[in-house]
């Protein structure tokens, strides 16, 4: 009898999560099932078999791991997605799934850099000044805590246009995907003459130019840290996610993975 076809689950939305979806479409051994929290309204085109929206918290994911039979979960979702991280190692834990975090590695301070470090983003509203203008780029979830500021100017840069007004003006609204050209955003912060910039500290190269040139032009950075980390086994390449579901799928080919009922 041929060997069983392995389902991964692939809890997608980051460039880790489409390297791993265009990776493992290839495998002949894998069904491959990406799915998307559905925030953004035209996500970039991924291979394989897609799905939209939640799973109604830990329980219901731990359901839909056992109707679909699925076999390994790969979390590669934001590294400030700490709910859906909790949900999916909680429901790994339940359906006895094998889970792993894949989590870029967050940027850190170089020399040059004027970072204020903030834990959330009602903290980052609060180290702002009377008057300033500031880039936000906090992503449209994390909005309303800068309400509280009309002392101060913004532009905020998102990917989908906001479904009602922002909480806030006066501002200027730029919709742009990254990953962004250190350039392109030298340009941004001469052309609205940016005083701060305020951002989640999310790792990785498609958004770090901003980083790079506020520090060039001396301009401080509100960097909101991240959430606690998941629970788990956690990575931060996707070399090594290959590599952790190559050893997911040598078990199972030994009949060493425990099975769900």
């Amino acid at each position: 009898m041929p060997d069983r076809t392995i389902r991964v689950l692939l809890l997608g939305g980051t460039e880790e999560a489409a390297a791993l979806a265009r990776a493992l479409d290839a495998d002949p051994r894998l069904h491959l099932i990406t799915s998307l929290a559905g925030r953004t309204k035209v996500p970039a085109t991924l291979p394989g078999e897609l799905r939209s929206g939640g799973f109604g918290g830990a329980d219901g994911l731990a359901v839909y791991l056992r109707q679909e039979g699925i076999d390994a979960v790969l979390d590669a979702t934001h590294p400030f997605a700490a709910t859906m991280s909790r949900h999916a190692a909680e429901a790994c834990g339940e359906a006895q799934v094998p889970c792993l975090h894949v989590v870029r590695a967050p940027w850190t301070p170089v020399e040059g850099d004027d970072w204020i470090p903030v834990p959330t983003a009602g903290d980052a509203a609060a180290q702002l000044h009377p008057g300033q203008t500031v880039l936000l780029t906090v992503g449209r979830q994390e909005l309303a805590p800068f309400a509280a500021r009309p002392d101060v100017a913004y532009v905020v840069r998102l990917i989908d246009p906001p479904s009602e007004p922002l909480p806030f003006r006066p501002h200027a609204l730029i919709l742009a995907r990254g990953p962004f050209a250190l350039e392109a955003e030298r340009s941004l912060l001469a052309r609205y003459r940016i005083d701060v910039l305020v951002c989640k500290n999310s790792g990785g190269s498609a958004t770090y130019a901003k980083v790079a040139a506020a520090r060039e032009k001396g301009i401080p950075v509100v960097m909101i840290e991240r959430p606690s980390p998941p629970g788990g086994t956690t990575v931060a390449t996707v070399d090594a996610a290959l590599d952790w579901l190559a050893g997911v799928i040598g078990a199972e080919r030994a009949g060493g993975l425990s099975r769900r009922p």
